[in-house]
């Protein structure tokens, strides 16, 4: 694997996060491979970025427990029996949260994949089949055809986790692939991702922390590009009925009990979206 990749240090430095909220007294989840995969560089990188941002490790916490969460509502309220990772990266929810009849699909370029599988291939009892591995040039495929040709069932409904991608993309990016997230699959299916506010994204009216982490962030080799304040206007026209979004203050004070506005995750949510509405009083 070259570390030297712009993929490689960034998903790095989240396994190396996730490896420590593992090690919390009271964890919100466990992600027994993580240490491994960091190794030395992830939890460097890791090191380097809490000079800038400290809540940085609290964040990616409360963005993965919640996302896993969401995996076991996805399956026990609605009856989904897909669930896709787009844009792996060094995603475990496979091996970390395998429920009898639910398939995972990863889908991420086929170097990233690569890589990725090279490296689980070294983990001891890491279970490489628990996922079906999609490759997808994004810039020229079709990822929901490349799930097609791989088992996926696109006339069933599936739980769609886009992690840590849409703010290093383009907008034009980020509403082509939400469109044909829109169109592409069962009506019925969710949509779950992360994305920043515009004024990190532009990088207007930052405190320091803030532009500190911005600009690491694009040295590593993925600038920022996109944010939001409403998700609501692009998702309606990408095709999506069904919005809701989370502040990541919204998720602290559920999962900790806690609110410090020093923290500064005003800036950050989750978006959950779809074409039809899930069920009744879904939360």
């Amino acid at each position: 694997m070259d570390l030297h990749t712009a993929a490689s240090k960034t998903a790095l430095m989240v396994c190396a996060y996730r490896a420590r909220a593992s090690r919390w007294p009271t964890p919100l989840f466990v992600d027994p491979w993580a240490e491994t995969i960091a190794g030395p560089d992830g939890h460097e990188i890791a090191r380097r970025l809490d000079a800038r941002f400290a809540p940085m490790e609290l964040w990616l916490a409360l963005r993965v427990a919640y996302l896993d969460r969401l995996v076991g509502m996805a399956v026990d309220r609605l009856s989904i029996r897909q669930v896709v990772i787009l844009g792996a990266g060094y995603d475990t929810r496979a091996a970390r949260l395998p429920r009898a009849g639910v398939r995972f699909f990863e889908v991420d370029h086929p170097a990233t994949q690569a890589a990725k599988r090279e490296q689980l291939g070294k983990l001891a009892g890491y279970p490489v089949d628990a996922a079906t591995y999609v490759t997808c040039n994004f810039e020229r495929e079709d990822p929901i055809e490349r799930l097609a040709a791989s088992g996926f069932a696109a006339t069933e409904p599936a739980l769609v986790i886009w992690e840590g991608v849409v703010p290093y993309l383009t907008e034009a990016a980020v509403r082509a692939t939400a469109t044909r997230l829109a169109t592409g699959l069962d009506p019925r299916s969710l949509v779950a991702f992360d994305f920043v506010g515009k004024k990190l994204a532009a990088g207007q009216n930052l405190s320091a922390s803030d532009e500190q982490t911005r600009a690491y962030v694009g040295e590593l080799g993925e600038p920022i590009q996109y944010g939001s304040d409403d998700m609501l206007p692009l998702l309606y026209e990408c095709g999506f009925r069904w919005v809701r979004s989370l502040d990541f203050n919204e998720l602290a004070l559920e999962l900790l009990g806690d609110y410090k506005r020093d923290r500064q995750f005003r800036f950050q949510h989750i978006a959950l979206a779809s074409v039809r509405t899930p069920v009744a009083n879904w939360p």
